[in-house]
């Protein structure tokens, strides 16, 4: 019997140092995160407003992406229609969604999130109340082989 519990014991421990790293690696490493060209400039005194339609919808996702929940306002994206892990543009649709605002080092955490300049763009957009906020977008698929070339 002792076998057995010290064996669970280990692979939880295990499953749980497995799960704490991809989590770091995933969220706040730089590791793994090389991105391309010139990405926009982020002024540290600025705080700055983005619209999310997907994971970072959820409070414990921007916990631990950003190292805190925030937070959100229900918004509206006109002309976009929520596809998979994008929106595309399409008259007269509409995306719901919710805007968060981050200072710089919270931006910063969510283009690493996003893989800015690999395979997120950030787009400033008009929301359907006239303010404007950053988006995130998936960049043109010709332009993420183009960089594959390149980077090989």
């Amino acid at each position: 019997m002792r076998k057995s519990i010290r064996y669970t014991l280990a692979s939880v421990l295990t499953l749980f140092i497995l799960g704490v790293g991809y989590l770091w690696l995933t969220f706040a490493s730089p590791y793994g995160y090389n991105p391309t060209g010139e990405l926009p400039t982020i002024d540290d005194d600025a705080t700055y407003s983005v619209f999310v339609y997907g994971t970072l919808t959820k409070p414990w996702v921007r916990w631990l992406v950003t190292g805190r929940a925030g937070d959100s306002e229900p918004a509206k994206l006109p002309g976009f229609r929520k596809q998979e892990l994008d929106i595309k543009p399409v008259a007269g649709a509409v995306t719901e969604g919710e805007v968060v605002t981050v200072n710089a080092d919270e931006l910063r955490a969510l283009d690493r999130y996003e893989r800015l300049g690999v395979r997120y763009e950030r787009v400033e957009m008009t929301l359907k109340d006239g303010e404007s906020a950053w988006v995130y977008r998936l960049m043109d698929p010709l332009v993420l082989e183009l960089t594959d070339e390149i980077s090989d």
